[in-house]
């Protein structure tokens, strides 16, 4: 459609070509001058690519995978040749993990009819047994045994290299995830069908009659003020079921952490991680979820089955905690659009409830399938709790304000409003993307914190562009699910997960890299300020210009260590997802869920309370075959931890004297089975 010479200018879409023209020049020069050369660091980085391989580009990502090796047929995969190629090659030369007496240990598989899904903490039934109640689901939590095993989980039958994503969010291999149990349960709600050797999802639900972009469309024409991927940007779907809801909205630019319990509801957590859907194993019981306080902008309950108003209410005020000042709850169950007795009076005490938390109903509506829901809204200003006619419940002591999580009981309290250092309440994040790079509200409180936030970003930007990126040997197309072990303020995962922008650091970076004469560097400094200038002044977000460049499809899940510096609030105002841990013990997750295990300078701290080899296997029981770890620490440290790598028959490698790589293939023992 033709526009005005007028409205062309109103737009401002000259100055935007003229820039755009002007960098185009100043690059052609710069790339096509005799006196352009590469700095030799950058030919060691980029040396190690060959080491692990590149996709072919005549490859198709949407290829159904290969099959691999059945479980009768196991042998050590094939070593990658990682020997030093040159004399510029970034490996060490020095380190021959294959002559430590570590690289020898004696491995044996797991046993035990469950030993291919096995997870520690959740699966030990010796602990379960000895329970003296079950009433508040205390067998679905965390009971973690001691010692921790050491064996090594088989792999299914048939398993396969995962579907990639985007096609794994519909489809995945049936014999990567073998459970029928959900399929034939929920035959008439479509979550999951088995079509020939897949599983697929055809997007269903027992409250998405009509689908989950129907559902999705639902709420937000329910409520305008939810605006997806803007001021939406981080949720928490409870009883998530397959995670549907959370898979559809991913392309909505919202990150949505889908959780459930493992329960009879067979392996719907794994099947969400095998999809590519960001999900967690977890339980409202009688515990704190492991999150920060004010962390989510939106919670989501589709019949989760949870007793809200049991104990006093204690599930629906956990929620008030963990959900920001004027976040809201969406809650679509039968209690909200039926009459009959029972649902009657479940409405009656969630209304009663609610209204004691000062939580605004903002919605309350039911669209033409006949399923309903209510949007509730949590206050921003305590002056709601002041005007109550009785304190209950109680506003939470101060005491218990600081973001504490793990193995806390869940206490009958409204968790007190957020407020800086100068006693002012947070305000919401800047919308999505714009959060992602600002100031994070929670930040304020904390000494230096400026300093260190800007510090931490310059640090990952560096490591992840000229490192992690391109240049050892990472096949990034088969990377969707990542796991930052030590996530700090989740720079890692901003780095990794979204584009990099145009930084103070990029020009440093840039002529770090190349040698340039005096006219090149006066022409890219010309052309990077008219950039710079140009931005500034038409208020567009500093990273939408290399947006259109470079984009991984994949998520990261950021854990913050309990024993290190508390910043994962810090990653949720950032619009990130993650959630405590402590490595000493497992992880909440089925086996083979992630592609990338990522740890910086993790294990130098833990290993003075941790046993190492535990760890390890953990990460091995975590990690899909053919995924990395990529692991950030000292020489010592890399020296201890190469040979139990090496004994797993992960191909091994070190880079640059701090960061051990690692690729998993489809070895696995065949001593017998433990007892």
């Amino acid at each position: 459609m033709a526009i005005s010479l007028q409205s062309f200018f109103q737009e401002r879409r000259t100055p935007f070509l003229f820039t755009l023209s002007l960098l185009l020049i100043c690059f052609l020069i710069l790339f096509f001058t005799d006196s352009l050369s590469l700095n030799p660091l950058v030919r060691k980085y980029s040396s190690l690519r060959s080491h692990f391989g590149t996709p072919s580009s005549s490859s198709s990502s949407s290829s159904p995978p290969p099959p691999a090796p059945s479980s009768s047929s196991f042998r050590p995969s094939s070593r990658l040749d990682l020997k030093p190629s040159s004399a510029d090659s970034v490996l060490s030369h020095d380190l021959d993990f294959s002559n430590s007496s570590a690289a020898n240990f004696s491995w044996k598989l797991c046993g035990g009819s469950l030993a291919v899904d096995f997870i520690p903490c959740l699966d030990n039934s010796k602990a379960i047994k000895a329970l003296k109640s079950r009433r508040h689901m205390e067998h679905r939590e965390r009971h973690c045994p001691s010692p921790s095993p050491r064996c090594l989980i088989p792999l299914p039958i048939g398993y396969k290299v995962p579907v990639p994503w985007p096609k794994s969010r519909d489809m995945i291999w049936y014999d990567n995830v073998p459970h029928p149990k959900l399929v034939e349960y929920k035959k008439d709600q479509h979550w999951v069908v088995k079509l020939d050797e897949y599983l697929n999802f055809p997007g269903g639900g027992t409250q998405f009659k009509d689908g989950v972009d129907h559902y999705i469309y639902f709420i937000q024409k329910a409520l305008p003020d939810i605006k997806w991927g803007e001021n939406i940007r981080v949720i928490l779907d409870v009883g998530c079921g397959v995670a549907s809801f959370g898979g559809y909205l991913l392309q909505k630019n919202v990150l949505t952490m889908s959780f459930a319990p493992k329960d009879e509801h067979e392996a719907q957590i794994q099947f969400a991680l095998e999809r590519g859907i960001p999900a967690t194993l977890s339980v409202i019981g009688t515990q704190r979820l492991t999150f920060p306080d004010n962390a989510y902008d939106l919670i989501h309950c589709a019949r989760c089955r949870v007793h809200w108003d049991a104990d006093g209410g204690k599930p629906v005020l956990e929620l008030n905690r963990i959900l920001r000042p004027g976040g809201y709850f969406i809650w679509s169950a039968t209690p909200v659009y039926r009459d009959d007795e029972r649902d009657k009076n479940v409405w009656k005490a969630m209304v009663l409830l609610t209204k004691s938390m000062c939580w605004k109903v903002v919605q309350k509506t039911m669209d033409s399938s006949g399923v309903g829901l209510v949007i509730y809204q949590k206050p921003t200003l305590t002056s709601c709790y002041e005007e109550r006619s009785k304190n209950d419940p109680p506003i939470c002591h101060e005491k218990n304000k600081r973001n504490s999580s793990w193995y806390v009981p869940l206490t009958r309290c409204i968790s007190q409003l957020p407020v800086d250092s100068k006693g002012n309440y947070y305000n919401w994040p800047s919308p999505w993307p714009e959060r992602l790079t600002s100031r994070p509200p929670s930040l304020s409180v904390e000494p230096n914190s400026e300093e260190k936030f800007l510090e931490d970003t310059k640090h990952w930007s560096t490591i992840v562009s000229d490192v992690y990126r391109d240049n050892i040997g990472l096949n990034w197309s088969s990377i969707r699910n990542v796991l930052d072990m030590n996530a700090g303020y989740g720079g890692y995962a901003n780095v990794g997960r979204t584009p990099c922008s145009i930084r103070k650091d990029g020009a440093i970076r840039l002529f770090n890299s190349v040698q340039i004469s005096s006219f090149q560097f006066v022409l890219v400094v010309f052309s990077l300020l008219s950039s710079i200038t140009y931005l500034t002044f038409n208020k567009l977000p500093h990273f939408r210009f290399a947006a259109a460049l470079i984009d991984l499809p994949l998520w990261v899940m950021n854990v913050v260590p309990i024993d290190v510096p508390d910043t994962l609030s810090i990653v949720f105002d950032r619009g990130l997802i993650g959630l405590y841990h402590d490595w000493c013990e497992s992880f909440n997750t089925y086996p083979r869920t992630y592609d990338l295990l990522h740890s910086s300078f993790l294990f130098t701290s833990l290993k003075r309370r941790c046993d190492v080899v535990v760890m390890v296997v953990e990460m091995d029981r975590i990690l899909r075959p053919g995924g990395y770890v990529l692991i950030q620490d000292s020489m010592e440290v890399i020296k201890e931890l190469g040979p139990i790598f090496y004994s797993l028959h992960l191909s091994v490698a070190v880079y640059d004297d701090q960061f051990l790589v690692g690729k998993k293939g489809f070895w696995r023992p065949t001593a017998p089975h433990t007892k």
